[in-house]
């Protein structure tokens, strides 16, 4: 019994530890099957597929094409058919044209007698064909259509500018994995010392302030390395967000993208290339001659409106008449007197719109030209980073040894060798990030040239 009791207890022990490492080791199998690798194209072309600004650009872009093509439909015809029924209630009626049967006696000399009437039918069919507008079909379908390629240059500025966001959440997302990795690697080495700091305190070869300091210094590795990984966490939420991944998923960046060689031009072939391939430079155009064909569209107010016109008419009022094979055709002629007095205004209106587009677009070239001189220099700005930042990581890598080897020899004290290993640190994650850097600055100055989705 006691052998039975034991085995059990022993049966059990081995189930309870079997469930809580299969408790912990779940949730492990689980994250790594989120872990998703994605190239800098790959992340994209997810974000124009699932971008929601894209979507409502592109939205705006088929609202306006419906606006061009409800302006075409206006050189259709206009038909209608009305129709009723009514009935009265023994209404009084008194004919007095003799051609109607009306009036006076019959030939035995009896007054005539009106049949009584309760109940009336007709139905109507009209249609108008326009002739002549004054010019409002025309400058009409002329002034939509240039707001339609206003609103698909819009549509493409935009999916400029959701690569742009993308390529910055990306480097956003590989700047904190860097820092990630190489906080981790130096808490390592922290904690590798710390231990054999402990040991030599323990000996008395070392001071108890020293191990202290070096204690202090691997604890707030151990605070950056917190904060780092939440930084990471944030960006690769964001990051999940604009490709319309499940916020849980792990995304690892492709180190690859941020070596690619850069093929750079001259500040005045990125302004020509600017004004030739900006999107919103080409919509200001397009909105300013809808705005010229508007000025138009008012003066064709104080123009007649000539249209054919034809219809069909029939009626039945029982017991009197009935009218059927109605058919009419002819030109109809419209002429609003009130626009001599209600247009002018209408037209300085428009013409202030133009003048105001027209200023918004030389403002517009200005705010480019700036643009892409202070990218260019970011850019260069950048680039010299990356070489003082590469000689800095082997300063700061031969300072950490030499100051590790007068440790060695007692030549310096502990703070030296925390200070030195902390440049290091420091060095590494500057370089890290500088590359990155530098793909931002090029891809933010073909932003500004209007030629970024074209280069991907």
């Amino acid at each position: 019994m006691c052998c039975i009791k034991n085995d059990t207890k022993n049966f059990s022990i081995l189930s309870l530890g079997f469930v809580f490492l299969v408790l912990n080791l779940f949730p492990f199998f689980a994250k790594s099957q989120d872990v998703k690798s994605l190239s800098l194209q790959e992340t994209i072309d997810l974000s124009l597929k699932n971008s929601h600004a894209l979507k409502a650009s592109l939205a705006r872009s088929a609202e306006a094409a419906a606006a061009l093509k409800q302006a075409q439909d206006n050189r259709l015809p206009n038909a209608s058919v009305s129709g009723s029924y009514l009935y009265m209630a023994n209404p009084n009626l008194a004919i007095k044209t003799k051609a109607l049967g009306g009036g006076g006696s019959d030939t035995t000399g009896n007054q005539k007698q009106i049949p009584h009437i309760n109940q009336a039918m007709y139905g109507i069919f009209n249609v108008s064909l326009p002739i002549y507008a004054g010019g409002k079909i025309r400058y009409g379908i002329e002034s939509a259509k240039y707001l339609q390629q206003a609103a698909s240059l819009d549509a493409e500025n935009d999916k400029e500018a959701v690569i742009l966001n993308t390529i910055n959440a990306y480097i956003n997302l590989y700047k904190a994995s860097v820092t990630v990795d190489v906080v981790q690697e130096n808490l390592l080495q922290s904690k590798h010392r710390d231990s054999v700091f402990s040991r030599l305190e323990e000996t008395g070869l070392l001071a108890r302030n020293d191990l202290l300091k070096a204690e202090l210094q691997t604890s707030n590795i151990e605070l950056s390395l917190l904060d780092a990984q939440s930084n990471f966490k944030t960006a690769n939420i964001n990051m999940n967000l604009m490709i319309g991944y499940p916020e849980t998923t792990v995304l690892k960046t492709d180190t690859t993208a941020f070596d690619k060689n850069l093929s750079i031009k001259t500040i005045d072939d990125y302004e020509q290339l600017a004004l030739q391939n900006r999107k919103d430079i080409m919509a200001l155009g397009f909105r300013r001659k809808a705005a010229t064909t508007a000025i138009s569209l008012a003066k064709a107010d104080q123009l007649p409106e000539i249209a054919l016109t034809g219809g069909y008419i029939a009626a039945d009022i029982p017991h009197l008449i009935t009218i059927t094979n109605a058919a009419n055709i002819g030109v109809g002629l419209k002429y609003n007197l009130s626009s001599l007095w209600k247009t002018k205004a209408k037209i300085a209106q428009a013409k202030s719109r133009e003048e105001e587009i027209m200023e918004n677009e030389a403002q517009l070239s200005d705010a480019v030209r700036l643009s892409i001189n202070r990218d260019f220099e970011n850019l260069l700005l950048s680039q010299k980073k990356i070489d003082v930042y590469k000689k800095a990581v082997i300063q700061a890598e031969e300072n950490n040894r030499i100051t590790q080897n007068k440790y060695n020899n007692a030549l310096v004290n502990t703070t030296d060798l925390l200070d030195a290993n902390l440049l290091l640190l420091q060095s590494k994650i500057n370089l890290a990030v500088a590359k990155a850097d530098v793909l931002l600055a090029y891809s933010k100055l073909l932003e500004t040239a209007g030629i970024l989705s074209t280069n991907q």
